[in-house]
């Protein structure tokens, strides 16, 4: 804002006031006047207006009054009035700028009025004629300023608010295009996804009842494949559920956060399902892992289960990998590593896929950063997800480097 803007801003009016004083003080000291210096009379009606004004000034119609008063005496009693006229001037357009009602306004300009007239009333008709030039000055000219100043002030406010209607308006628009966003992908999820995985699970179950004699290790393979497209078919439903209605489900911890006690059991069961799979998995895990908080621990969970995906799909089933969770100062300190020789197996397609973006996602918004790149003949993973108090503080790292394609032999950034 200007210092003009300022000067006439609605929260300034002391400021206005100290400076009318002191113009006043300057008038009645260095201004020469008719007389060799202001008379008493004159020095006190201006050190009353003075006062009137500083202990008035946020009560403009007290103070448009007062002024008025003396500005009457002073016409009565001294020849020089120009500091009261003026003080009644100024108490008027504080009226105008300020007045809640137009009421308010067109009486205080009619007191004021009544009272410069009286200066003029029974003078020759040449005084009276200079008398009424001197009222629209006196009174014209403040109401015309205040109007003006009312004015604008009206019409920042209405753009203020036509700014906050049309900000509303766009997030309005914008919340409706993520709904139909979420819906559109829930769609697709229901309707491709979540299809072929039930049809999935639907045919194994019918194979583990129809192959009755089948080798144990066989069925054991059956049951991991029906139990994992089971759970996988659970998630989609909720994720689904999720996409369409998120104000609905936003009390399911089970969405983004996992119980700290069953922290240690989930990791192991992503470590037995690795292993089941042909990886030899090596884990050093910390017991403080327990006393996680539930959003970390969802954090070092997937962060888990995306790894030693990866190390099956792009290191093979015959690779040995290296899990370390440690918690040290509140920060949890995660790492996967496998030797990238257990070869790829047949089938498995290149990556493409988006696990080692999610991974990095899902890290910054803890306020930590993903390291992820190759390490002699494998691939290593890893990340810090600070203590609550330091990742709340601070924003997510940096840029990330660009994923990398893995070089032969180790697992590729993206899992399936």
């Amino acid at each position: 804002m200007s210092w003009l803007g300022r000067l006439f801003d609605m929260r300034d009016t002391l400021v206005r006031m100290v400076l009318l004083d002191l113009t006043g003080l300057c008038y009645l000291l260095v201004v020469p006047h008719s007389a060799s210096t202001p008379t008493t009379t004159q020095w006190i009606l201006a050190v009353f207006a003075f006062t009137v004004a500083l202990t008035a000034h946020r009560r403009p119609v007290v103070n448009l009054v007062a002024q008025a008063a003396l500005l009457t005496v002073a016409i009565g009693l001294i020849d020089d009035f120009t500091i009261n006229q003026v003080g009644a001037s100024w108490a008027l357009l504080e009226v105008t700028m300020r007045a809640r009602r137009p009421r308010t306004i067109w009486l205080a300009t009619a007191l004021l009025v009544l009272v410069d007239l009286t200066d003029s009333i029974g003078d020759p008709p040449r005084r009276f004629a200079s008398g009424v030039v001197g009222l629209a000055l006196e009174v014209g000219v403040p109401v015309l300023l205040g109007l003006v100043i009312r004015t604008n002030r009206e019409l920042s406010r209405q753009a203020v608010e036509r700014a906050l209607a049309e900000q509303r308006q766009h997030a309005s628009e914008s919340r409706a295009a993520r709904a139909d966003e979420r819906s559109a992908i829930a769609r697709e999820l229901h309707d491709v996804v979540a299809h072929h995985v039930a049809s999935m699970v639907l045919r194994v179950g019918v194979a583990r009842h129809v192959l009755t004699d089948l080798d144990p290790r066989v069925g054991e393979v059956f049951d991991d494949v029906h139990g994992t497209g089971t759970a996988a078919l659970a998630e989609l439903r909720r994720l689904v559920a999720v996409l369409r209605n998120p104000d609905g489900v936003r009390g399911d911890a089970a969405l983004t956060a996992i119980e700290p006690s069953a922290l240690p059991a989930a990791i192991g069961a992503s470590i037995d399902r690795a292993r089941q799979a042909g990886v030899t998995v090596e884990a050093d895990l910390d017991p403080a892992i327990g006393s996680l908080d539930a959003v970390r621990g969802m954090a070092v969970l997937r962060l888990t289960q995306e790894a030693l995906t990866n190390v099956a799909k792009h290191a093979g089933t015959s690779a040995l990998a290296h899990l370390v969770v440690a918690v040290r100062d509140g920060a949890v300190h995660w790492e996967v590593t496998d030797n990238g020789r257990g070869g790829v197996p047949a089938g498995v397609p290149a990556g493409g896929g988006h696990g080692i973006t999610g991974m990095r996602e899902r890290v910054e918004v803890l306020g930590g950063r993903l390291e992820a790149g190759p390490t002699g003949t494998g691939w290593r993973v890893r990340t810090v997800l600070p203590a609550v108090a330091a990742a709340s503080a601070h924003a997510p790292v940096g840029s990330v480097p660009r994923e990398r394609e893995a070089p032969a032999g180790s697992p590729a950034s993206e899992p399936a």
